[in-house]
C-alpha cells in the first residue's frame, strides 16, 4: 500500500495594492484560466499572434504522447521578433541591453544597435563556415557579446549551446562533444570578485579533447590584448568588422531546433535538453509580458546567466521578444560589499528584479542595514527563482526589498519545461511558501504513483498533464531520457518534485522527489526540514540528507551555515533541535547537525545534497562538474 504524508499549511496571506490588478496583463486569474481550459489551442493561437511569423500554422498543436509539434508548418525567426520589429518601429533607439561590469564599467545599446551588431556577428559566422543546424558553443562571462552571439546563430539557423563562463575545461569538453560543437565562441578571460578567469586558458584544455571544433572566436578584454593562434583563433572584433551589415533573417519551421542547453547537474549527469523554435518562443514572450506584467517604461533585471535556462528564456528570448530594457551586470551578490545589488538597483532604476532564493537567504544573513542604505523605490514586481522559497526569506524579501508594496511572482520551471508553469501572478492573493496556482496555459497536478490527484494538504509528486509550447522535444542523441519523462506516472510528464496543494489550489513546492527521506516509515520532505532549521534566528542556509540507520531506515541529517556573527557554541545544536521538533515534530528532527562554512552548490545556486550524501557514506558524488567551488 502506498505511503502518503500530510502537510501543516500556514494559511497567511497578503493582498497587493488593487492597483497592480487593475493594471495587469492579466487581470483576473480565474477566468483567464477558465478561458484556456475551454479552449487551450485558441488561447494560444491567440497569444500567437500577437507576434511576427513568415507563415502561419496548419495547427496550433499535435499531440501523439510523449510527442508533441505546435505552430505546425509555420515559419519564423525568433530574431525577427526579438530585434526586427522593435528596430523598425517606435522601440529603435530605446535601450535593449543595459550592462554594468564587475568594475563599474557600463555600456547601453540600443534596439537598432543590438540588431546591428547581431547581423554583424552572424554573417560573421557564416564566414566561418557555420550555417543552419550547425552547432555553435558560448562559453563566455556575462558580457553584452553573450547575448550578441546566442542571437546571432538563431539569426542564421545555428543551433546554439551555451556552457557557463565558470564551468572548468572536462565540463566544457563534455558538452561540446555531447553537441559536436563546430565553432566556440569564447572571451579571454572574464572577471568575478577583482580576480581574473582565465577562460581562454580553461578552454584551451578542454580543445585537447574535442575534435569537432574548427574554430574559436575570442573576444579579446585584456590589455594589452593576448596573441591568438592564427591556425584555430579568430578575433571578435576583427570578425565583426570584416563582416557585412546586413543579415537577412533565416527562415525557419517552428520545429526546428533553437538551442541545446544542458541541466544543471544536481540530480545527476548533465542532459542536453532540446528546445525549438516557435513555441519556446511563444511560451516565453507570454510568461514574460504577463507573469512580470512587464510594461513599456520597465526595467527589468534578472541576475542569471545566459549559461542557464533562466538567462535563456528571462533575460534574452522572453524580454526581448516583449521589447522591455534588460539590465545584466558581471559582478557577484556580495562583492566589493553585500550592497552590490541594491546599488545597481537605485543606480539603474530597476523596476522587475528577479533573483534566486539562495541570493535572498544570503542577503538576509548580512542583515537589514545594507539594503536601508539604498533607494530601491523604483522597484515595483520582485521575482523569484530556481528553487522553493521558503516563508522566512519570502517575508524578508516583501518586507526589507519591497517594502511591503511589491508583489512577489515567486516561479517554478525548470530547463525542461522552457517558461514558467507555476506562479502566483501580480494581484493575486500571496502565499509565503507556496509557488502560486499553474499559469493560464500550463496544466498541472499534484498526484500518487498511480496519477491520482492527492487530497489538498497531501504531499503527492509535481506533474504535468498536458503539452505547453516551450517544452523540451528531446535529449540531444538520447531520446530515451525523454521518453522517461513520460513513462514514471501515466499519462503526465513527471517533473521529479514533490508538492503539496492547499484548498485554494495553491501548489507549495517541496523539494526533489529523491530527497524523499523516509525516517520509521514517516515520509519527510527534506524543504520542509531545511525551511524549519533557517527559520531559526541563528541559521543561513540548511540541506538535509537521509542517511541509512539499522533501527529507523533513516535519520536525518543536517549541514548547517549560520548567520555573519553567529558562531556554533554550547547549546545551539540543542536549540535549533528544539525549533525544528516544535515546527515539525519528533519525527523531523535531525539526529546530527553539522555546521559548515558553505554548501555545495551549482552555479545557479542549487544546493546538491548528493554531493553531501556522497560525502557523508564515503560514495563517488558523479559529476560535479557544476559544482560553485
Amino acid at each position: 500500500m502506498e505511503q502518503t504524508f500530510t502537510v501543516k499549511l500556514e494559511e497567511k496571506r497578503y493582498l497587493p495594492d488593487p492597483r497592480c490588478k487593475a493594471t495587469a496583463w492579466t487581470p483576473d486569474y480565474t477566468r483567464a484560466y477558465q478561458e484556456f481550459m475551454r479552449d487551450p489551442e485558441a488561447f494560444w493561437d491567440r497569444i500567437a499572434r500577437e507576434l511576427s511569423w513568415f507563415e502561419s500554422w496548419d495547427r496550433v498543436r499535435e499531440w501523439n504522447p510523449p510527442y508533441a509539434r505546435w505552430f505546425v508548418n509555420a515559419k519564423l525567426n525568433i530574431t525577427a521578433n526579438c530585434l526586427d520589429r522593435h528596430a523598425a518601429g517606435s522601440r529603435k533607439d530605446k535601450p535593449a541591453i543595459v550592462w554594468r561590469g564587475e568594475d563599474g564599467a557600463e555600456r547601453v545599446i540600443t534596439y537598432d544597435g543590438l540588431h546591428h551588431e547581431v547581423m554583424r556577428f552572424a554573417n560573421g559566422l557564416k564566414s566561418l563556415g557555420v550555417g543552419k543546424g550547425d552547432r555553435v558553443c558560448i562559453y563566455m562571462p556575462l558580457v553584452p557579446e553573450q547575448i550578441v552571439a546566442m542571437l546571432a546563430c538563431a539569426r542564421i539557423g545555428a543551433v546554439h549551446s551555451v556552457v557557463f563562463g565558470g564551468f572548468g575545461p572536462d565540463a566544457l569538453a563534455m558538452r561540446i562533444n555531447d553537441a559536436e560543437a563546430k565553432v566556440l565562441v569564447i572571451a579571454d578571460v572574464g572577471y568575478r570578485r577583482g580576480k581574473t578567469v582565465p577562460l581562454r586558458e580553461l578552454a584551451s584544455e578542454a580543445l585537447a579533447h574535442t575534435p569537432s571544433v574548427e574554430r574559436v572566436v575570442v573576444l579579446r578584454r585584456e590589455t594589452p590584448a593576448v596573441e591568438l593562434d592564427p591556425g584555430t583563433e579568430v578575433d571578435y572584433a576583427d570578425l565583426v568588422a570584416r563582416a557585412a551589415p546586413d543579415c537577412p533573417a533565416e527562415v525557419m519551421d517552428s520545429e526546428d531546433p533553437l538551442f541545446i542547453l544542458y541541466t544543471s547537474g544536481s540530480t545527476g549527469a548533465p542532459k542536453g535538453i532540446v528546445h525549438t523554435c516557435g513555441g519556446y518562443m511563444v511560451g516565453t514572450y507570454y510568461t514574460a509580458r504577463h507573469d512580470f506584467d512587464i510594461k513599456e517604461t520597465d526595467i527589468l533585471w534578472c541576475t542569471a546567466d545566459p549559461g542557464w535556462i533562466t538567462g535563456h528564456s528571462y533575460i534574452v528570448y522572453g524580454p526581448l521578444a516583449v521589447g522591455t530594457t534588460v539590465v545584466i551586470a558581471e559582478g557577484t551578490p556580495d562583492y566589493p560589499d553585500p550592497g552590490a545589488y541594491w546599488r545597481l538597483v537605485q543606480d539603474l532604476g530597476v523596476t522587475i528584479f528577479y533573483t534566486a532564493p539562495t541570493a535572498i537567504r544570503m542577503f538576509m544573513r548580512y542583515g537589514d542595514e545594507w539594503p536601508a542604505k539604498y533607494d530601491l523605490s523604483t522597484l515595483r514586481i520582485l521575482g523569484s527563482v530556481g528553487e522553493p522559497l521558503n516563508p522566512e526569506a519570502f517575508e524578508w524579501y516583501y518586507r526589507t526589498i519591497g517594502g511591503g508594496r511589491c508583489p512577489i511572482v515567486d516561479t517554478w520551471w525548470q530547463t525542461e519545461t522552457g517558461m514558467h508553469m507555476i506562479t502566483t501572478m501580480v494581484g493575486e492573493p500571496m502565499k509565503p511558501g507556496f509557488a502560486g496556482k499553474p499559469i493560464p496555459g500550463a496544466v498541472m497536478d499534484v498526484v500518487d504513483r498511480r496519477g491520482f490527484p492527492v487530497p489538498p494538504g497531501t504531499g503527492g509528486f509535481l506533474v504535468i498533464r498536458e503539452p505547453w509550447p516551450a517544452m523540451l522535444r528531446t535529449v540531444h542523441g538520447n531520446d530515451e531520457r525523454y521518453r522517461a519523462y513520460w513513462k514514471t506516472i501515466p499519462g503526465c510528464y513527471t517533473a521529479g518534485d514533490l508538492a503539496v496543494k492547499d484548498e485554494d489550489g495553491y501548489i507549495m513546492v517541496l523539494g526533489r522527489a529523491d530527497d524523499l527521506i523516509v525516517v520509521a516509515g514517516h515520509n519527510i520532505g527534506t524543504a520542509e526540514v531545511e525551511s524549519a532549521l533557517v527559520s531559526h534566528d541563528a541559521v543561513a542556509e540548511a540541506a538535509v540528507i537521509g542517511k541509512p540507520d539499522p533501527l529507523k531506515g533513516h535519520v536525518i541529517k543536517a549541514f548547517v551555515t549560520l548567520r555573519v556573527g553567529v558562531s556554533p557554541g554550547d547549546g545551539l545544536t540543542d536549540d535549533l533541535a528544539r525549533h525544528v521538533r516544535k515546527s515539525l515534530g519528533p519525527v523531523a528532527v535531525p539526529a546530527e547537525i553539522e555546521f559548515m562554512d558553505r554548501l555545495p552548490k551549482t552555479r545557479s545556486g542549487k544546493i546538491m545534497r548528493r554531493v553531501l550524501k556522497a560525502r557523508e557514506l564515503g560514495m563517488d558524488p558523479g559529476d560535479i562538474s557544476t559544482l560553485e567551488e
